[in-house]
């Protein structure tokens, strides 16, 4: 049976305020041995319930608040106030000695002010430059680049949130080999229990888009240009997974990575940056202009009478006005039109003859 690490201060809370409590009101019956030993027992016991009940409130409870809010803050704020902490303790060291010299009371009292003064305004100070002074870290370490500038460093150790889309949509791999995703993904438990749960579905189809999430996931983690971290970081008070990670984006101030709509829509609602896959992959598509000419293999027919369809390198669908009669065959075709929609970009052609005219 695993006992808790709360259950076991509360017993010890119990027993050390008990006795306290007890010796306290043994001292209230004076020389009375009955009404000592009345009281002791008394204020002892109610002593004792005090401890079992309250010792978690200045035990544990705000252990794990610390912890937690620790867990929400980037490494680089951790380091920035450790910095200055270590500055300010400096600096009070420094007036100790002539604060020491003040008539008292103020020989007694400023030095210690002078401390808590100087720890906060150097924790301060460093958290608010948190950039300007990793940007400084960085030049002096040689990885700064010529300009040394601090965008190098925050672009090097920038942290985005993967959410369950995007691990199974697969495509975020291959974005993250060619190096177009610099700094570290940080994937939530609650992310990866979601996906768990996905690759452990009923549904078959379900369960193999969560195994290849796991698939595409593991391929992250092999890759060395790349830092994957998976973390216990959680955001209390929440229950939907996309509303966690909108919650850790804002207390984290880092993007998210996603190629799911809803989710797109609310965190901009929200202030929050957005890297849409997506929105990615429509933006490198090939560029092409009325009147341009391309090659291209016309292999299927379209939905009117007398079109074919092909496909550029990069996906984008070519419906070929005058292209059933050329299916299966590569053709050079003029583009007559470009439609820009919501799901996507559509280009409408026509097949040209060998004089460059075009074929009735």
């Amino acid at each position: 049976m695993k006992v808790s690490v709360e259950f076991i201060l509360r017993i010890i809370g119990m027993i050390f305020v008990g006795i306290i409590a007890g010796f306290w009101g043994y001292s209230l019956g004076g020389d009375n041995f009955s009404e000592s030993i009345r009281f002791m027992a008394v204020i002892g016991l109610l002593g004792g319930l005090a401890g079992l009940v309250l010792t978690p409130y200045v035990t544990t409870r705000p252990a794990h608040a610390v912890r937690a809010r620790l867990g929400r803050l980037s490494a680089e704020m951790l380091f920035a106030g450790l910095f200055g902490m270590i500055v300010g303790l400096l600096a009070a060291a420094l007036l100790a000695f002539p604060l020491s010299l003040l008539p008292k009371p103020f020989s007694q009292i400023m030095p210690l002010a002078g401390v808590i003064a100087c720890v906060w305004l150097g924790i301060s100070l460093f958290v608010m430059r948190q950039g300007d002074i990793m940007g400084l870290f960085s030049t002096l370490s040689g990885r700064g680049g010529e300009g040394g500038s601090s965008s190098s460093w925050t672009n090097l150790n920038r942290t985005t949130l993967l959410d369950t889309s995007v691990i199974i949509d697969g495509r975020v791999t291959d974005i993250a080999r060619t190096g177009f995703l610099p700094g570290t993904l940080l994937i939530p438990r609650f992310v990866l229990n979601e996906l768990q749960y996905i690759a452990d579905s009923a549904d078959g189809l379900r369960r193999q888009r969560g195994r290849r999430g796991m698939e595409a996931l593991a391929e992250l983690q092999k890759l060395p240009n790349i830092l994957v971290r998976i973390s216990d970081i959680n955001a209390e008070g929440v229950r939907e997974v996309d509303d966690k990670l909108v919650v850790l984006a804002k207390q984290l101030k880092c993007p998210i990575l996603t190629n799911d709509y809803n989710l797109n829509r609310v965190a901009e609602l929200q202030g929050v940056t957005i890297l849409n896959i997506n929105e990615l992959a429509n933006a490198v598509k090939s560029v092409v202009l009325p009147a341009e000419h391309m090659t291209l293999n016309i292999f299927q027919e379209g939905k009117e009478q007398g079109q074919g369809v092909g496909y550029m390198d990069d996906g984008t669908m070519v419906v070929v006005e005058n292209g059933h009669d050329y299916i299966g065959e590569y053709k050079e075709v003029v583009v007559t039109k470009v439609l820009q929609t919501a799901a996507g970009r559509m280009i409408f052609a026509r097949v040209e003859d060998d004089n460059g005219k075009r074929k009735k």
